[in-house]
């Protein structure tokens, strides 16, 4: 599947945002609300835990599914690969996340022990939106650069 008439989003493309937080003393709360704190419609809300410290997750991108990574405890970094440049981002803060467009191959590593990371997504689950497999994540990239 290629992107029509899109310019394939870059590393840069990925945004931080600081999401609202309503400050009590009896604890924060941090509301988030469709195309208003995040980019897009959430269709989708899962979170990764247990994790044993150390270890990493993801390591794929997808074709239209936007995602968003929010540190809801603890702490881990985003490596962030759009097939020519590579960033890492570190996420620590449950009131701060990242926007991952599609066509951004995202790996979440160096979790820290009981962290937990709760992803947004644009998407319902579809095995077919996945790129799991780095080659194929690559000529993805080159084919819809090519048809930019």
């Amino acid at each position: 599947m290629k992107i029509v008439n899109k310019i394939m989003p870059t590393t840069y493309d990925c945004s931080i945002f600081e999401l609202p937080q309503i400050k009590n003393r009896a604890g924060n709360i941090t509301p988030i609300h469709n195309n208003i704190e995040i980019p897009f419609d959430v269709k989708r809300i899962f979170y990764l835990y247990d994790i044993p410290g150390g270890e990493s997750r993801g390591a794929h991108a997808h074709k239209e599914c936007h995602q968003f990574l929010i540190a809801a405890s603890g702490s881990f970094e985003v490596l962030l690969d759009d097939g020519r440049t590579k960033r890492l981002v570190q996420l620590n803060r449950p009131n701060i996340g990242l926007h991952v467009p599609p066509g951004i191959w995202a790996s979440e590593i160096n979790f820290s022990s009981g962290s937990i990371c709760l992803v947004l997504a644009s998407h319902k689950y579809e095995e077919s939106d996945y790129l799991r497999n780095y080659e194929d994540f690559l000529i993805f990239t080159n084919e819809n650069t090519q048809s930019s």
